[in-house]
């Protein structure tokens, strides 16, 4: 095997396949990079049984051939090389040279035969939009579970309906949701399709797919082996799908309510950072609502206090709640709007807290994109 193929370009592709393997995998095989030389360019590829990720590059093969090396050191080799061509051949012994400029490594291979079969997808697909698939996956991931002990809430609920592709996330005390639009082309089914995909992976498509065109989303397989997968340009990522039956979520949306305060999205999210430095790291931030304003108070260790008012329009009663600072700072940076609406919702039982909307506003008194924010209040101490 031996082939010429352009540095910068070689380097964005195995960064671009390693990114979503695990930094320790408990088989060393799924630590490498599979690199097939042939006719039509260089095919990379690396998959660990839950995710896969699949690129092609153009490049100048003199022996085709496929080798096995480790990913995350290819990956940090290929970075660092000189502004040169590099040239890659497997030597008599099995082993591989890199060339490039004045620089030389060699490089253990590993048994291209027992590496796993890359998964193909040939189900239904359909289209979003590149920017928009990106912004919603950051509006929407964060609000997932870190706690593997419940996967279902690790992950990101896709379901497909009509023209409309939504995402939702929940940890039990948060959801967000944000729906976009969806090309399926000529397939049509009364039927939404759903598909809980791994949080973390869903975060690198976002990043790796959300510049520009249209990804295509594909869902197939079947039984335990249901897979997803994302193509933009010559970039394929699979992922495997989360088991198990994700909460009915939706339902907890209000219908519409006029009980709502309208503020300034910097301004608070300022102000909430400010006070919450007194605070304990679990304690919630006790927020008024009144007319024209909205006022924080904290109280923290050592007798240390913290108060501060922001401007605010409120319709309907006074409200005093406690929040989560964090939670409701994360919820304010997926808003993407200068002003943000924090709508106050009723509940048929009165020992039990109503969770807090907060949705985008364009201005004052109009409404943003589809982006929606469900936050529990927390009990405050009296």
């Amino acid at each position: 095997m031996k082939f010429h193929v352009n540095r910068d370009v070689f380097s964005e592709a195995v960064s671009f396949v390693v990114k979503l393997l695990p930094q320790r995998n408990p088989q060393p095989i799924l630590a490498g990079v599979l690199i097939e030389a042939s006719a039509d360019g260089l095919s990379l590829a690396a998959f660990d049984y839950e995710a896969s990720a699949r690129t092609t590059i153009e490049a100048t093969v003199d022996e085709p051939g496929t080798i096995l090396v480790h990913g995350r050191l290819l990956s940090e080799i290929a970075s660092r090389l000189p502004n040169a061509p590099i040239q890659v051949v497997v030597d008599e012994d099995g082993g591989i040279v890199l060339t490039c400029g004045s620089a030389r490594f060699t490089l253990a291979s590993m048994p291209v035969q027992e590496y796993p079969a890359i998964p193909e997808v040939t189900g239904d697909s359909g289209l979003v939009p590149a920017e928009d698939f990106g912004t919603a996956i950051a509006q929407v991931a964060f609000a997932a579970s870190r706690d593997d002990v419940t996967p279902v809430l690790t992950g990101v609920q896709l379901e497909v309906s009509g023209t409309t592709l939504s995402l939702v996330a929940t940890d039990r005390y948060r959801v967000a949701l944000r729906e976009i639009p969806w090309d399926g082309g000529t397939q049509t089914s009364d039927e939404p399709t759903t598909a809980l995909v791994p949080a973390r992976t869903l975060t690198e498509v976002g990043k790796t797919f959300a510049h520009g065109g249209d990804i295509s989303i594909a869902f197939s397989g079947s039984g335990d082996r249901e897979i997803i997968a994302f193509t933009a340009g010559n970039k394929t990522v699979t992922s495997l799908l989360i088991k198990g039956n994700f909460p009915p979520v939706r339902r907890l949306f209000p219908e519409a309510t006029e009980h709502h305060a309208v503020v300034n999205t910097a301004e608070l999210a300022e102000a909430v950072r400010r006070v919450s430095l007194v605070l304990d790291r679990s304690a919630p931030l006790r927020f008024t609502f009144t007319t024209d304003s909205v006022s924080m108070d904290a109280s923290g260790t050592e007798q240390a206090r913290a108060s501060e008012s922001v401007d605010a329009n409120l319709v309907g009663e006074d409200v005093t709640l406690g929040l989560n600072p964090q939670y409701l700072l994360e919820s304010l940076s997926a808003v993407k709007s200068e002003f943000a609406r924090i709508t106050f919702t009723s509940s048929d039982n009165a020992n039990k807290l109503s969770p807090v909307l907060i949705t985008p506003q364009t201005s004052v008194d109009k409404a943003g994109d589809t982006f929606r924010y469900l936050l529990q209040p927390n009990l405050l101490l009296r």
